[in-house]
C-alpha cells in the first residue's frame, strides 16, 4: 500500500539518516562505484536534500526517494532512517 509523501518528514530524514558496515559494500556494488564512505554519505544527503518531496513515497516500513537527475533511488528504514540500499534507475 503506497501512502503519499504528505506523511514524510524529509528534514527527520536528514537529520537522522545513518548506515550499517554492510551497506557501504552494498551501494558501491549497486553503483559499480569505489566510494568511501564519506563520499556516499555526503553524496546521499545532498541527494535527499535536493529531491522534491513529491518523490518520496512510503511503502510498507521503506521510504523511496526517487530522483532522476542522478538516475538514484534510495531505499530507507522509515522507523530508524537508516538507508537500506540504492538502485540506480
Amino acid at each position: 500500500m503506497k501512502q503519499s509523501s504528505m506523511f514524510i518528514n524529509k528534514t527527520e530524514i536528514l537529520n537522522h539518516i545513518c548506515y550499517t558496515e554492510l551497506v557501504y559494500g552494498r551501494i558501491n556494488k549497486k553503483l559499480n562505484s569505489n566510494y568511501s564512505k564519506t563520499e556516499i554519505e555526503q553524496t546521499l544527503f545532498k541527494i535527499i536534500k535536493e529531491t522534491e518531496i513529491g518523490f518520496f513515497h512510503k511503502t510498507g516500513k521503506n521510504i523511496y526517494v526517487k530522483n532522476s537527475k542522478n538516475n538514484i533511488r534510495i531505499t530507507i528504514n522509515s522507523n530508524t532512517y537508516r538507508v537500506i540500499t540504492v538502485d540506480k534507475i
